[in-house]
């Protein structure tokens, strides 16, 4: 597949020159057709019946493998969740923190980290990367590091700068555990949880899912409590609620994920483009060189896909006007930047359109 026919099934990128993937990635036609088959076929012959539960359970389990490949993990490690923030929530949850405890993360982490710690009752204390040269941070995130410290939770590509934070290597040094947030990482950068803990996973931004899909990497799924229990987790239940859970990861599944929604995902995952990796890595190059003549951008060359840059004008302001002008981009809440999400299906057309709107 060449990046023409590649970039030609998106039906968004005949209007948008759409730089958003680090919210949500456009929606192939295949993965579209996938959805409306699917909810076609529950229409005509009724969403029950032994078949057609065991045809979503195969679904499922589809998922599960495919997901698993993209991280190289065995699939049996893998729970379907909603998003990033539900498989924080599973983990976090499930370790049962208290004030006693100590939890590491970055100045740099999404709410749908940072909640889940905060509730979580373990004292939350931050390493300072976002301001520095990304290859401080290990240092800077070891020094948090307390005897108390129960878990190292980061992101793997920081959402605000687009930095590639050392997971691999905090695990090696700390020998602590570590939940990664790989929102801005699974579908962009080569990801793979390796010795690590905990790996959660979105499906609607980099892998161009239909939402709200997600995934969780469990290390050892015996080892973390089931704190938040949905119909999945349980392979037999006693009548006041007790259960034996079903073996491996799949017990932190978080409910039913809706069956068009698994379609056009399995859609999704079968229609990455091996060089997916080496063009949005040079496309995003492109896109830092392009604004660097007028704009002044946050963060270093050679992280992830994410560009942040400040604008000429007041962030939301300047995000709107460039909607007008057919070239989506995120304004970053609290910060006066905005952020150019730089895909595999990205254009150099599509950053010349950036530029354009910016200057106007």
């Amino acid at each position: 597949m060449t990046f023409e026919e590649a970039r030609a099934r998106f039906p968004v990128l005949e209007r948008f020159a759409y730089l958003n993937a680090g919210s949500f990635g456009p929606l192939a036609r295949p993965t579209l057709e996938a959805m409306e088959a699917r909810a076609r076929a529950d229409q005509e012959h009724g969403r029950a019946g032994r078949a057609w539960f065991e045809d979503v359970v195969a679904l499922r389990s589809r998922i599960r493998e495919r997901l698993a490949r993209l991280i190289e993990a065995p699939a049996e490690r893998i729970a379907l969740t909603s998003s990033t923030t539900d498989g924080c929530n599973i983990v976090v949850s499930g370790l049962d923190l208290g004030p006693d405890d100590e939890v590491v993360t970055t100045d740099s982490e999404h709410p749908g980290l940072l909640l889940p710690l905060h509730v979580s009752g373990a004292r939350v204390r931050v390493a300072e990367v976002a301001a520095r040269p990304t290859a401080r941070a290990l240092d800077a995130i070891l020094s948090c590091v307390t005897p108390r410290t129960r878990l190292l939770a980061l992101s793997h590509v920081l959402w605000t700068t687009g930095q590639i934070m050392p997971v691999h290597e905090l695990k090696r040094e700390s020998g602590l555990p570590v939940l990664v947030d790989g929102a801005q990482s699974v579908g962009a950068i080569p990801a793979t949880v390796g010795e690590l803990d905990y790996y959660t996973v979105s499906c609607q931004k980099w892998l161009c899912g239909p939402d709200p899909l997600g995934a969780l990497y469990v290390r050892d799924p015996e080892q973390l409590r089931i704190a938040l229990p949905s119909y999945f987790a349980q392979k037999s239940i006693e009548l006041d609620g007790a259960f034996v859970p079903v073996e491996g990861a799949a017990r932190f599944d978080s409910g039913w994920r809706a069956p068009p929604a698994l379609a056009g995902l399995e859609a999704a995952l079968d229609d990455l483009p091996g060089w997916r990796f080496e063009r949005a890595a040079e496309i995003t190059d492109r896109c830092r060189s392009a604004l660097a003549a007028e704009h002044e951008l946050i963060g270093e060359p050679g992280q992830g896909t994410l560009v942040s840059f400040v604008p000429p004008g007041e962030p939301a302001d300047t995000a709107g006007r460039l909607y007008d002008a057919g070239v989506i981009v995120r304004e970053l809440p609290g910060t006066g930047w905005l952020r150019a999400s730089c895909g595999w299906w990205t254009s150099e057309w599509d950053i010349e359109r950036l530029v354009t709107g910016l200057g106007r």
